[in-house]
């Protein structure tokens, strides 16, 4: 019997498997589908006959088995096989400059404004997909499940804290402050009472949050609910700005990226950020076999939420959705120096050979003013062949600066 139950248990674990991109000149609003999970069409005919005939050699095995395996309890047996492994994704990004990387969103709802989900699941997501830090930050203005679940715009942090020590993620007080364009929506962090926002002039709820000490994010500003044909900085954004009650701009936005708001950022000194804006589920929504949710990568002194406030307040961060990094060339030449090892090898007629490691889970793509463009490929090793007196200046075209503008660097650097 214990022969059959490994036989079995092996055999369940068997699988089969057979064997740069630009933008377009539309600098308000790029929609990213790739990012989001689709269900393929496509079927493998060697797949799905190995998978019959594996289920027809275990159904065998277990019907001649079956009258010893059931014969043990007929009352309960427990059949763990069929539960999903708890376990945690490893994001693998280099610590740069002194600093820690710790992967943040900023931007989800829960049951408690119009999202779908209990506030703990939120942080259950965030445990299984490897981040550091979240901020849920419910609408203030829109409750449409409050006749059911009541409670106040501070309920889903007083619920779900608990829970993010238990596992250890950083959950950051938050709100929606939730307009007409102008001005829009914007996320206030680091909040004591959300309740205080809760205003019928919108610009007493920005004092309110200003009040609080809290880091102000314009969300989603591209947006076509609110902005069906560009992506316009108003006069109020200005006023916000210069009152110090707007501190940052989400750059990507679930799956629409904004690229002019990079020149907003690289301009006015804005922060970059990216974040979900994740109502549903994360794992039906996005393709993560494929990509991480979008998320802010900042940079802390400490794995602390008081260290996270100094980061953001200034502006170490970096925003990261699918395959690209948004932010300013100091942050990214940095995470691309930690992330990439070059080592010679060696040299031919025409060519130098180099070793190239990839420390990190993003890409880079490589091009040079010739044309000479190459893929360093994620956490992996490859060799790169670069011709003997070949301009080393390259522009890495998934580290944006601005709308316009991506990381140029000597690769492989010179000593």
């Amino acid at each position: 019997m214990k022969f059959l139950s490994i036989f079995i248990l092996a055999l369940s674990m068997v699988s089969f498997s057979p064997s740069t991109g630009s933008f377009s000149s539309n600098t308000s609003v790029v929609k990213m589908p790739e990012v989001l999970n689709v269900k393929s069409r496509r079927t493998m005919a060697l797949t799905k006959n190995f998978q019959i005939m594996k289920s027809k050699v275990i159904s065998t095995v277990m019907l001649f088995a079956g009258l010893n395996v059931f014969g043990q309890d007929l009352n309960n047996v427990q059949m763990y096989e069929v539960f999903r492994e708890e376990s945690r994704k490893i994001i693998h990004l280099p610590d740069i400059i002194g600093y820690k990387t710790l992967k943040c969103d900023f931007h989800m709802h829960t049951i408690f404004s119009d999202g779908a989900v209990w506030p703990t699941v939120r942080v259950d997501e965030a445990w299984q997909e490897g981040l550091d830090v979240i901020a849920i930050t419910d609408h203030i203005e829109n409750h449409p499940s409050k006749s059911f679940v009541g409670g106040d715009d501070n309920s889903s942090y007083d619920i779900a804290k608990p829970y993010a020590e238990k596992n250890d993620i950083i959950l950051i007080k938050g709100a929606e402050i939730t307009r007409d364009m102008p001005p829009g929506h914007f996320n206030a962090l680091f909040l004591e009472n959300s309740n205080e926002l809760d205003t019928k002039d919108y610009m007493d709820a920005f004092v309110a949050a200003k009040k609080q000490g809290a880091f102000i994010i314009w969300n989603h500003p591209g947006w076509k609910a609110q902005q069906p044909d560009t992506c316009k900085w108003w006069d109020i954004h200005t006023e916000l700005f210069q009152k110090g009650m707007l501190h940052a701009v989400e750059v990507f936005n679930e799956r629409e990226f904004y690229p002019i708001t990079l020149d907003w950022c690289n301009d006015k000194k804005i922060v970059y950020t990216a974040a979900s804006d994740i109502h549903g589920t994360i794992a039906s929504t996005y393709n993560l076999d494929e990509f991480n949710r979008p998320m802010t990568l900042v940079f802390a002194k400490e794995r602390t939420e008081e260290s996270v406030r100094e980061a953001l307040f200034s502006g170490r961060t970096v925003a990261w959705f699918g395959k690209y990094f948004a932010g300013s060339e100091e942050l990214l030449a940095a995470i691309f120096k930690a992330s990439v090892v070059a080592d010679f090898a060696e040299e031919t007629k025409k060519s130098k050979i180099y070793k190239v490691k990839n420390l990190s889970d993003v890409a880079f793509y490589l091009v040079s003013a010739d044309g000479t463009q190459f893929e360093i490929p994620a956490y992996s090793e490859t060799r790169v062949n670069i011709p003997k007196n070949h301009d080393l200046n390259f522009e890495i075209t998934n580290l944006m600066i601005t709308a316009t503008k991506n990381l140029n660097i000597m690769f492989p650097a010179t000593k």
